[in-house]
């Protein structure tokens, strides 16, 4: 893979952002959405600085350009379809993508691969010219390949371009995703913090074309000088090396990267200078500057004062170790890529949450390493040297449900998307509730559970019923309860209002309500037995009352004058 581009020097970068802009002619944004954005950079979530950036960027976009929003992840937890084209492209669209982003929830996962064709094909990526630019805070988790699909786009569409800015990724996350800029002839570009995005997004989206150059006649040639022999000038001044730990050996090709910044009076970090990666070296000029060596979770700085003439060859200790966690649902099965990895770390303000395997470089330490899945939880604390490799396979031991429900014994299968099932566990609180472990919609509801008793209660209209059941570690189980219900279909031209009762009254006379409806349809599944229909005419006649009885499995129809 080529090696990422994640900062660069003051001209080149302006140079790099004036071609891409002059190429975004109709442009979709590919926004991450995903959970992870409620992360924190500087103490401030990731979604509240992306947002803010959009809104500061988009100010400056062209009227004529005609740009769109695509977003993922930011409907539904856990989809790798959660995937919508929030704003097509239009000119005169910044205001709007700004009020869409503003208003947008951030809960689901990364299905990047899937946004960014689904944003080419709207853009008519084929038959047009077309660029979108992802900004995505995590790599893909839908078990896709973003560098494949970059081929895909670039040799099949008529000059398509991807461009993608790594939010807050760190290098080896980086590499996983500048392929797919990469592939089509675009940019990959890493942005660190709230200044670093702006840079990005000013680079993509809206930096002006470079005027035009105008060639200027060629002097006459002068008469040739006595030659004077200078010292010869180091092609570098600056050639760093990184270790993991002391006495090691030194990274070479790793991801890690390498973050340059003038130096504050008071030693801090100031002025952004560049970024880049792997075995970088370069030639600064005189001053005092602080540097970062970064790679995966771990990073250490140092000061740096460069005179004229000096070359400086620093060494960077790490002082990191390398954690790979392999998540299963019981012993001897595959990996889990639905697991969800949370490791809090030395120096971590909020623990890293992956998916699936999970290989982290993390200071040297202390590893809090809590790995989920379904209503499974399994925490432990590891103690990781600098230089060390701990490979884990982490047992979360659930079993899996499938539940579904009858209607009646032996009857069909309730296939409707209003199922509502829930799952308890089986023993009581002290106040005679259940603690809810998980929930679902629709047939078919597939839940992973920690071992032990519990039960299943299933909702469709006004039916419901509860189902116990015991999970044990490993084991695969279909759960099916008896609603004993049926369905209920009424019309009733001229009614305004229809309300369901049961056919019985209580001590007090009254009648328990099962639903009503609204301008001469209602429809609804109920509990056998018998009950009352109340019409109320819209001429003014009086209520009538129809009585009917629902067969379990049954569907009874009633067409009331």
């Amino acid at each position: 893979m080529a090696v990422l581009l994640r900062g660069l020097a003051a001209g080149a970068f302006l140079l790099a952002a004036n071609a891409i802009a002059a190429a975004a002619d109709r442009t979709i944004i590919v926004l991450d959405a995903s959970g992870s954005m409620w992360g924190q950079i500087d103490g401030k979530p990731k979604v509240e600085i992306a947002r803010e950036t959009l809104r500061t960027v988009l100010a400056s976009v062209p009227a004529d350009m005609e740009l769109g929003l695509m977003a993922y992840g930011h409907r539904e937890k856990g989809s790798c379809s959660d995937i919508e084209l929030v704003v097509p492209p239009a000119a005169g669209s910044a205001a709007t993508i700004t009020q869409a982003a503003d208003g947008m929830k951030f809960l689901g996962k990364t299905p990047l691969t899937a946004a960014v064709r689904q944003a080419a094909e709207a853009l008519r990526y084929t038959e047009e010219k077309s660029t979108v630019i992802l900004i995505t805070d995590g790599i893909e988790t839908c078990d896709a390949d973003p560098c494949a699909l970059g081929k895909e786009l670039e040799q099949s569409g008529v000059d398509f371009t991807a461009h993608v800015v790594g939010f807050g990724l760190t290098a080896e996350e980086g590499r996983e995703v500048a392929c797919l800029a990469e592939n089509t002839g675009g940019k990959y570009l890493q942005a660190s913090d709230a200044a670093a995005l702006k840079d990005a997004l000013t680079a993509t989206v809206v930096a002006p074309a470079p005027p035009a150059v105008v060639a200027e006649p060629a002097p006459e040639p002068a008469a040739p000088e006595p030659a004077v022999q200078e010292p010869a000038k180091p092609e570098f001044n600056f050639i760093p090396e990184a270790v993991m730990a002391a006495g090691g050996e030194p990274l070479v090709d790793a991801g890690n990267a390498w973050e340059i910044y003038k130096a504050n009076p008071d030693g801090t970090r100031g002025e952004h200078v560049t970024t880049d990666y792997n075995n970088f070296k370069t030639s600064l000029e005189a001053g005092d500057f602080v540097v970062v060596a970064r790679l995966g979770e771990a990073e250490v700085e140092q000061k740096l004062m460069v005179e004229a003439g000096q070359v400086y060859t620093p060494l960077f200790v790490l002082n990191a170790g390398t954690l790979v966690v392999r998540p299963r649902a019981s012993a001897g099965e595959d990996i889990s890529s639905a697991a969800t990895v949370v490791v809090g770390y030395p120096g971590a303000g909020i623990p890293s949450t992956t998916y699936g395997e999970t290989k982290m470089v993390l200071p040297a330490g202390e590893q809090k390493l809590t790995v989920k899945l379904g209503s499974g939880e399994v925490a432990e604390t590891i103690q990781l040297a600098a230089g060390q490799t701990i490979e884990k396979d982490v047992v979360v031991g659930v079993g899996r449900v499938t539940v579904n429900a009858l209607y009646g014994q032996g009857g069909d299968k309730v296939d409707s998307s209003q199922m509502f099932t829930e799952i308890l566990k089986a023993k009581l609180k002290p106040d005679g509730t259940r603690e809810q472990v998980s929930y679902s919609y629709g047939p078919d509801a597939k839940f992973e559970l920690s071992p032990g008793d519990h039960v299943a209660v299933l909702r469709l209209d006004k039916a419901t019923v509860e189902q116990p059941f015991n999970i044990r570690a490993g084991e695969t189980k279909d759960v099916t309860a008896i609603l004993d219900a049926g369905v209920l279909v009424i019309a009733a031209p001229g009614a305004k209002n229809i309300n369901v009762f049961s056919a019985a009254k209580d001590i007090q006379g009254a009648r328990k309500e099962f639903g009503y409806g609204f301008d001469g349809e209602h429809q609804t599944t109920l509990p056998a037995g018998d009950y009352v229909i109340v019409t109320d005419r819209q001429d003014g006649s009086p209520k009538k009352e129809t009585p009917a009885t629902i067969k379990a499995g049954g569907r009874t129809e009633l067409t009331i004058d």
